[in-house]
C-alpha cells in the first residue's frame, strides 16, 4: 500500500520539502495533513448557552433557596439524645432526610461547577476530579461548556451538549509514557501506525488531495507549541483532548501525531502512538490551534521561562524527523533480552539437543505428519515445538476427561457408569504423543505464577501495571518482560532488564513464588514463536490496533489455529472470550466457554461495536484509565477480562476502515484485533505480519524474523478429535465400560511378573536392578503398566527427563528395561516395539491395578451376572486388593508424568463402584454389617465419593440404629465443614433420620 506524505503546511508543492521557504531545515514550521475547518457560532452555540446559564442558575441557586424556604434547616439544633433517637419515625422525618441528601446532592454538583469553571478559565485542560462526582461532573462539564462556548475560552473545553456521549467515553482515554529512545520489541510500530492513520483518512474521504489545494496559510515565524502538562490530581493529558481544546475536534489529533511522530523529545524520548504522551513533552501544533496555554514562537517567547524557550527552539530543530527519513538505524531492529548464562547452561546442553533441533526445524516440517525421522519417530513436529500450547491443550483435555468420569459415575449421562475413556488409534494417538512429549507445564506454572506475583507486589506498592507489549521467555529459563514505555524500578525479585523497557525475572527467582489470589494481569499472551533459542509471546489485547497477518491462506489458517488453541487453553488466564470470523468454527470444542464463532464481519463489528460502547462506559463508571488498572482494584476477579477477535478472511476496504477506528482505543479496553490479509495491505495496520512458505513469521518493520508456531489442518483436526471423544456429553455407539487390558483371573492365568502399584510399589518376579538404574527401571515400567495400548519412545523419555535427554540415553534404558524384564519360556520378549514404533508389554507382565479391572467387568458384567455367589466372591477379592492411593511410596521430584495422567481420577471412582456393587450385594441378604464393612474399605481411598456416604447411610439405617445413624450424621456434619452438607445428603438424611438437625445441634 502506497503511503502518501504530505506536504508542508507553509510550502508550495514545488517548494523545500520541510516547507520553509528560506530553505532552512532548522526553522519550526507547521506540517497539517488535513483541512483546517473553523467552527464559527452558530445561533444554536447562543441557544444552548442560554438554556444552560438557567440550568446552572436553578440548580446552584434555585435549589438551595427553594430548600431554605419550603424546608427549612433539617438537622436537629442540638446534639440529639438517646430519646430523640428512640423517637417514633414520621413522615416529617422522611422529609428531613430527603432534604440532606438533595443538600449533599447539591454540595457536590456546586463543587463541580466550581472546578469545571476554574479549569475552563484558567486553561489548565483537563479538570481536576471532584472525588464520587462521575455523571454530576459530566452534567457540569457540558452546561459550562456551552455556557462559554460563546466566549474566548470555549476551546478550552469538552465538546457539547450534543457530544454528550463522546465525552463520556473521551475523557477517560489513558495516557501512559511512551518508550524510550533505546531501540526494543515494537518501538518502530510508529511508521506503521502514522502511515495507517493517513491511508483510513484518505480512504474516508480524499482528504490529502483537498490540502493540497487548498493549503495552509500558516507561517513559519507563527509556528505553535503546547507542553504536555503534568496530572496534578486530574486525568492525564492525551491527544485527543489537547485537539478536542485546541482544535474544536478530538477526531483531529491525527495532525498533532503526524506533526510530531518520531521527533526527539526534551527526554530523550520518542513519540510513538498517540495514546503515549509524557508530561513535559512539546507538541508542535495544526497552524489554526487557539487556546490560552499554546505557546507561539518567537512572539510568545517572553511569556514563558528560559527553560522552556530551550526546549522549544531544540525541538523546533527536529521538525524534519519524520518526513525526511531521518529514522534511526536501530530503531527498525528488534534488541532481544540479553540472556543471563544460568550456572548448569553447559551442563544443560546435550539433555536439551531435542528440545532445540525440534525449535530450528521443527516448523517446516509441520504439515508434514506422514514423514518420520530419527529425531521425531513420526510425530507432528508442529505440536513438539509448542511446549505451552502443547501444555494448555494436555491440561484442557485432562479437565475435560475428568468430567466425563464424574459425570458418568454420578449417572448425569445414563448408560455410562465405569466407563474407560476411549484410547485414541491414529492421528489421534500421534498428537496425544506429541502432547505429552512437547508440553512444558512447569514452565507453563512458573509463567503464570510470575506474572500474578509481579501483578500482587505491585497492587501492594500501589503502583499500576505497566503495559506490556510482549514476553520473551529465554533458554535458560528466565522470563524477559518488553514495556511499551519505562516503569520505573520493578519489585523484588524482578530486575532491570538491558534497558528500562525490560522487566526480567530470573528462573531461580521464579520457582519460589507461590500462588497467590490476584487476577491473571496479561491474559491475552500467546506464543507467536522462536528467535534465536527465545520464545515470543506477544500481549495481542496490548497492541494499539489491529495485527495484520499475510501469507498463503494454508499458512494463515495454521497460525490462526495456534493462536486460538493457545489462548483457549492456556493457563495464565482467567476468563476469557475469542470470537473466531471466517475460521474455527470446529474448533470450539477446545474451550466451549471460550470460543465463540461469528458467521460473518457484519455480525462481528455490530457486536464489537456494542462490546466497546460497554467497555468504554463500565471504565468511565469504575473510574480507571484502562483494563490494566481494573485488574488491580477489588472488583479485579468479576470484570476486565480480554476479548480477542481472530479475523482470518480479509475484511472489505469499508469493513476494514471500522475495524481499524474499534482498534484505535481497543488496547486500553482489553479487546485485541488479528485479522488475516491476502497482499499485506491492510487500512488501520499498527502491527504488519507475514507467514511464509517456510513457517517463517516475518515483521520487517519490527525486526522479527521468527520460526512460527503453526497448528496445520491435520494436527487441528487430530487435536479436536481428542477433545470430542472426551465430550462427556457425547452419544457413544457401543459400550465403553470395557478395560482396554482383562486378566486371565483363574489359577492358569498367573502372571510371570506382577508389580504392585495400588498401595506402595511392589513388583515380584524379578530381580532388583543396580541401585542407580533401578527408579529409572521402576518408573519406566509403572508408566508401560498404566498404558496397554503402548507408550511411544519419545513419550517414555520426556516423561523421565522432563528437560531433555539425547537419543542414545534414552536408547540405553530402554535396552536394560528389556533385558531386565526378559523373556516368556517361549523365548518371546516381555518388552517388544509394535508396528507404529510404541514400547508395549507382553500379557505376562500384569499389575495390581489390571487384575483390579478385570475382577471388577467379571463380576458385574461376565460369570457374576449370573453367578451371586461368584459376584461376591470377586467383588470381595477386588476390594482386598486396594491398600491406598497410586504408587503412594512414590519419591518426591519423580514420576511427574502422571499429572498427565487421569488415572487419579480412575482408580477412586474404580474403587467406590466396587464398594457399592458389594454392598448391595450384602444388602440383599440384609447383611447390614458387611455393608457397612465394604462401604468404610472403599472410603479409605475414595473419602470425597458422595455416593459412598449416601449407600453407608442407608446401610446404618438398615440396622435399625438410631443413635448410631445420628453419629454417622453428625460425622457428615463435621466432615463437611463451613460449606455445609450437599443438598442430596441433606434430603436423604430428611428421609431416613427426620430429626437429624436437631441431633447434631445437640452434640455440637
Amino acid at each position: 500500500m502506497s503511503r502518501r506524505r504530505t506536504s508542508s503546511s507553509t510550502g508550495s508543492s514545488t517548494g523545500n520539502s520541510t516547507g520553509n521557504p528560506t530553505g532552512n531545515p532548522t526553522a519550526p514550521r507547521n506540517r497539517t495533513p488535513q483541512p483546517v475547518r473553523i467552527r464559527r457560532r452558530s445561533f444554536g452555540d447562543f441557544v444552548k448557552a442560554f438554556f444552560a446559564f438557567v440550568a446552572l442558575l436553578v440548580l446552584v441557586v434555585g435549589v438551595p433557596g427553594a430548600l431554605a424556604v419550603l424546608i427549612g434547616w433539617p438537622l436537629p439544633n442540638g446534639v440529639p439524645s438517646l430519646d430523640w433517637l428512640q423517637r417514633e419515625i414520621t413522615v416529617q422525618t422522611f422529609l428531613h432526610i430527603l432534604t440532606v441528601i438533595v443538600w449533599l446532592a447539591w454540595a457536590q454538583f456546586t463543587a463541580c461547577v466550581l472546578v469545571e469553571v476554574k479549569a475552563a478559565l484558567s486553561g489548565v485542560g483537563v479538570p481536576g476530579r471532584v472525588p464520587g462526582g462521575g455523571p454530576s461532573q459530566l452534567l457540569a462539564r457540558q452546561l459550562v461548556a456551552a455556557l462559554l462556548l460563546v466566549g474566548a475560552t470555549a476551546a478550552s473545553l469538552t465538546p457539547g451538549l450534543s457530544q454528550l456521549g463522546h465525552s463520556m467515553e473521551g475523557n477517560q482515554k489513558p495516557s501512559v509514557a511512551a518508550a524510550q529512545q533505546t531501540p526494543g520489541l515494537f518501538a518502530q510500530q510508529q511508521e506503521q501506525a502514522a502511515n495507517a492513520a493517513a491511508a483510513l483518512a484518505e480512504q474516508a474521504s480524499n482528504v490529502a488531495a483537498h490540502a493540497d489545494a487548498g493549503g495552509h496559510t500558516a507561517k513559519a515565524d507563527d509556528t505553535k507549541y503546547y507542553r504536555i502538562q503534568p496530572p496534578e490530581g486530574r486525568h492525564h493529558d492525551s491527544l485527543w483532548e489537547i485537539s478536542e481544546r485546541h482544535l474544536g475536534d478530538g477526531r483531529r489529533y491525527k495532525e498533532i501525531l503526524q506533526l510530531n511522530k518520531d521527533r526527539v523529545q526534551p527526554d530523550g524520548s520518542r513519540l510513538t502512538e498517540a495514546s503515549l504522551i509524557r508530561p513535559g513533552w512539546i507538541m508542535e501544533m495544526p497552524g489554526d490551534a487557539r487556546g490560552g496555554d499554546l505557546v507561539e514562537m518567537p512572539d510568545a517567547a517572553p511569556s514563558v521561562s528560559p527553560e522552556v524557550q530551550q526546549q522549544i527552539h531544540e525541538y523546533a530543530q527536529t521538525g524534519d524527523h519524520a518526513q525526511g527519513g531521518g529514522h534511526a538505524q536501530g530503531a527498525s531492529q528488534v534488541s532481544l533480552p540479553e540472556q543471563r548464562p544460568g550456572p548448569d547452561q553447559h551442563q544443560q546442553q546435550g539433555q536439551n539437543q531435542n528440545q532445540n533441533q525440534t525449535q530450528q526445524h521443527g516448523q517446516q516440517a509441520a504439515g508434514n505428519t506422514a514423514e518420520s525421522s530419527s529425531s521425531s519417530f513420526g510425530l507432528p513436529e508442529a505440536l513438539l515445538g509448542a511446549p505451552l500450547l502443547a501444555a494448555g491443550l494436555l491440561l484442557a483435555l485432562g479437565r475435560r476427561r475428568r468430567q466425563a468420569l464424574w459425570q458418568s459415575a454420578l449417572g448425569a449421562v445414563g448408560g455410562r457408569r465405569g466407563m474407560e475413556p476411549p484410547t485414541p488409534t491414529g492421528a489421534a494417538q500421534d498428537v496425544q504423543d506429541a502432547l505429552l512429549v512437547g508440553a512444558d507445564p512447569e514452565g507453563v506454572r512458573l509463567l503464570d505464577r510470575s506474572l500474578r506475583g509481579l501483578a500482587a507486589s505491585l497492587a501492594a506498592e500501589s503502583r499500576p501495571l505497566p503495559t506490556v507489549y510482549a514476553t520473551w521467555l529465554g533458554g535458560n529459563g528466565d522470563l524477559h518482560l518488553q514495556l511499551a514505555q519505562p516503569s520505573g524500578k520493578p519489585p523484588a525479585p524482578w530486575q532491570l532488564g538491558q534497558d528500562q523497557t525490560f522487566w526480567m525475572l530470573a528462573r531461580t527467582d521464579a520457582e519460589r513464588y507461590d500462588e497467590v489470589d490476584t487476577a491473571a494481569p496479561y491474559p491475552g499472551l500467546v506464543s507467536l514463536g522462536t528467535m534465536d533459542d527465545s520464545r515470543l509471546l506477544l500481549n495481542l489485547e496490548a497492541v494499539p490496533g489491529i495485527v495484520s497477518l499475510s501469507g498463503r491462506e494454508a499458512d494463515r489458517a495454521a497460525v490462526f489455529a495456534s493462536v486460538a488453541a493457545e489462548l483457549a487453553t492456556n493457563g495464565w488466564s482467567d476468563r476469557m472470550t475469542i470470537t473466531l470470523v471466517g475460521f474455527g468454527e470446529d474448533l470450539t470444542p477446545l474451550a466451549p466457554n471460550r470460543l465463540r464463532h461469528l458467521d460473518g464481519i457484519e455480525d462481528l463489528i455490530e457486536t464489537m461495536e456494542a462490546e466497546t460502547r460497554q467497555r468504554r462506559g463500565a471504565l468511565g463508571a469504575a473510574g480507571h484509565d484502562s483494563v490494566l488498572t481494573g485488574r488491580t482494584g477489588p472488583a479485579q476477579h468479576t470484570r476486565w477480562a480480554p476479548h480477542l477477535v481472530l479475523l482470518a478472511a480479509q475484511p472489505s476496504a469499508e469493513n476494514a476502515v471500522k475495524l481499524a477506528e474499534l482498534a484505535a482505543d481497543a488496547s486500553r479496553l482489553g479487546i485485541g484485533y488479528l485479522v488475516g490479509t491476502e497482499t499485506g495491505d491492510l487500512p488501520g495496520a499498527a502491527w504488519e505480519m507475514e507467514i511464509t512458505g517456510e513457517g517463517k513469521l516475518l515483521a520487517p518493520l519490527l525486526g522479527l524474523e521468527l520460526d512460527a508456531q503453526m497448528l496445520p489442518v491435520a494436527q487441528q483436526r487430530a487435536v479436536v478429535e481428542l477433545f470430542v471423544e472426551a465430550d462427556p456429553e457425547r452419544e457413544l455407539d457401543g459400550p465403553t465400560n470395557t478395560p482396554p487390558f482383562l486378566v486371565d483371573i483363574s489359577e492358569q492365568g498367573r502372571p510371570a511378573v506382577y508389580a504392585r502399584l495400588v498401595g506402595s510399589y511392589e513388583i515380584i518376579g524379578l530381580e532388583t536392578p543396580d541401585g542407580e538404574r533401578s527408579p529409572l527401571l521402576h518408573e519406566a515400567l509403572a508408566l508401560l503398566l498404566l498404558h496397554r495400548e503402548g507408550v511411544h519412545p519419545r513419550v517414555l523419555s520426556s516423561a523421565l527427563w522432563p528437560r531433555g535427554v539425547t537419543d542414545d540415553v534414552r536408547d540405553a534404558l530402554v535396552e536394560r528395561l528389556r533385558a531386565w524384564l526378559g523373556a516368556d519360556p517361549d523365548g518371546t520378549p516381555r518388552l517388544s516395539t509394535d508396528t507404529t514404533g510404541r514400547l508395549v508389554l507382553a500379557k505376562s507382565v500384569v499389575s495390581d491395578l489390571d487384575v483390579l479391572r478385570s475382577l471388577y467387568y467379571e463380576a458385574t458384567q461376565g460369570r457374576g451376572i449370573d453367578n451371586r455367589a461368584v459376584r461376591g466372591r470377586l467383588l470381595t477379592d477386588a476390594l482386598v486388593l486396594v491398600r491406598g492411593p497410586l504408587l503412594s511410596d512414590r519419591p518426591e521430584g519423580r514420576y511427574r508424568w502422571l499429572t498427565h495422567e487421569i488415572i487419579d481420577a480412575q482408580l477412586p471412582l474404580l474403587v467406590a463402584d466396587i464398594g457399592l456393587a458389594l454392598s448391595a450385594f450384602h444388602l440383599e441378604k440384609n447383611r447390614a454389617e458387611r455393608a457397612i464393612e465394604a462401604l468404610n474399605a472403599a472410603l479409605n481411598s475414595a473419602p470425597g465419593d458422595e455416593r459412598l456416604w449416601h449407600e453407608l447411610l442407608r446401610a446404618t439405617h438398615a440396622t435399625g440404629d438410631t443413635d448410631r445413624l445420628q453419629a454417622l450424621a453428625a460425622d457428615l456434619v463435621a466432615r463437611s465443614g463451613a460449606r455445609g452438607l450437599p443438598p442430596r445428603t441433606e434430603a436423604l438424611l430428611d428421609e431416613l433420620l427426620p430429626t437429624w438437625r436437631g441431633g447434631v445441634a445437640a452434640v455440637g
